[in-house]
């Protein structure tokens, strides 16, 4: 009888010991589970928010890249416009440069002072002026005028002597050129050139009267 208690003792204590260790076995596997499930759920959360990083600096670059590009094609157009406008205002300027040799009133003195500049650059006591065809009468007048200022005030006597060999263009806007003495050094005095000259000279002047100042621009010529 006792044995059997015994028996029936030791199978109790058995039972419990593996009953225990059952419990210490599921209690670590639920811990191992929950350790590894926050793992999981934290790499795939490091993972989520890695690709999410990468997709919103993807994004963001390739909106800066349009906001760039539009603002260069837009800067681009504006300054294509000005550039427009400009060279429409030294076209209409050469339209009437070129009106200008058929009115006697106005192109007579102006036709002298371009003469007369041009012995100042030439400094020296004879030179050749040549014109248009149809301008040599105008200019046989107005020579002797401007050898005359010219003396008056540079106290040097020149001989300007009229070319009538070789003419200007009679499409040309008029004007004239201007050779030494020895046919090497020429002042190009056509109204073409004055202008083109203006435009250069001028030209900065102009866009700071027509457009303002540029806030991209640091220096002026």
């Amino acid at each position: 009888m006792s044995s059997t208690r015994a028996l029936t003792e030791d199978q109790a204590f058995i039972t419990k010991e593996a009953e225990e260790k059952a419990k210490e076995i599921k209690l670590k596997a639920d811990e191992e589970y929950e350790i590894e499930k926050a793992s999981i759920v934290r790499s795939e959360i490091n993972s989520i928010d890695s690709q999410y990083e990468a997709k919103f600096k993807k994004a963001f670059l390739a909106q800066q890249i349009t906001k760039s590009t539009i603002a260069n094609k837009t800067r681009l157009k504006i300054l294509a416009t000005k550039e427009e406008a400009l060279e429409a205002i030294f076209k209409d300027a050469g339209e009437e440069l070129a009106k200008l040799s058929h009115d006697a009133a106005k192109y007579k003195p102006l036709l002298k002072l371009l003469i007369e500049e041009g012995l100042f650059a030439l400094m020296e006591p004879a030179v050749t002026v040549r014109v248009k065809k149809s301008d040599v009468a105008l200019a046989k007048e107005v020579i002797p005028e401007a050898e005359k200022d010219f003396e008056s005030k540079s106290n040097i006597s020149a001989k300007v002597s009229l070319d009538e060999s070789s003419f200007l263009n009679e499409d040309s806007a008029g004007g004239c050129i201007i050779i030494n003495g020895t046919g090497k050094i020429e002042v190009n005095n056509t109204l073409k050139e004055r202008l083109t000259l203006l435009s250069k000279t001028a030209l900065p002047a102009l866009r700071l009267e027509l457009f303002g100042v540029s806030t991209s621009r640091k220096f002026f010529e």
